[in-house]
């Protein structure tokens, strides 16, 4: 988890280049964005046909643990302001706002920082899903859809863009990550913030093996649980 100090230098490190030319050029280019298609889909295609599997039991958990339907969309952000749908394996009751709204208190810190640590609307299967993050595995159809890249900035809601303030148009330069800083760095455990802040320096400094280097790191960060909630 970040200091306080370190993510405001952060921020202040990475405002300057994300509005520079060169930091535009670096995410946008035929090039980059041609490397960065190749690994997508390198890893994509054959992960998503491996773990066919153990998809289709996972998704049987999830129907026979409670009644809804497998899947959930959530409608997000994506690259250009544009919005889609984000598949999950639904971990959450279907009446998850009426169980909520027994909580004021968990509300008020829903509202605040979009996660909740202790969640009642989590069913049995949904909370072993995601201390691994095995709920986002459908994502990887987002990624072959071009909607995500494997590795970005985290994806977030519409109305969370005005939280990133003056970074929110460097934001949506990029398509955001079934995996990223954020997620071998704490994830949930760490402060909004925080999270702008790794992903202003995950968009300012990309490169190749910046990605590489995230994607190994996320094996061992999922395995450990570590702010998965």
């Amino acid at each position: 988890m970040l200091q306080a100090t370190q993510t405001k230098q952060l921020l202040e490190s990475t405002s300057m280049e994300a509005n520079t030319a060169q930091s535009k050029q670096m995410v946008s280019t035929q090039y980059n964005r041609a490397m960065k298609l190749a690994l997508d889909y390198a890893l994509a295609l054959p992960g998503l046909l491996l773990i066919a599997p153990l998809f289709i039991f996972l998704a049987i958990l999830v129907k026979l643990d409670s009644p809804g339907p497998v899947f959930h969309r959530r409608r997000v952000l994506g690259k250009d302001g544009r919005t889609f749908d984000a598949f999950k394996f639904r971990t959450m009751y279907v009446n998850g706002d009426e169980i909520l709204a027994c909580y004021p208190k968990l509300r008020h810190e829903l509202n605040k920082n979009y996660k909740l640590k202790c969640d009642p609307r989590v069913t049995r299967v949904g909370n072993f899903l995601r201390k691994f993050s095995l709920d986002e595995l459908p994502q990887l159809l987002n990624v072959l859809a071009r909607d995500m890249s494997l590795i970005g900035p985290r994806i977030i809601a519409p109305d969370e863009i005005s939280k990133y303030g003056q970074y929110g148009q460097t934001l949506m330069m990029v398509m955001p990550g079934l995996t990223g800083l954020w997620q071998v760095s704490g994830r949930s455990d760490t402060s909004y913030d925080e999270r702008v802040a790794l992903d202003m320096h995950y968009i300012t400094n990309w490169t190749l093996w910046l990605d590489i280097k995230i994607l190994l790191r996320t094996i061992p960060a999922v395995l450990k649980g570590d702010g998965a909630y």
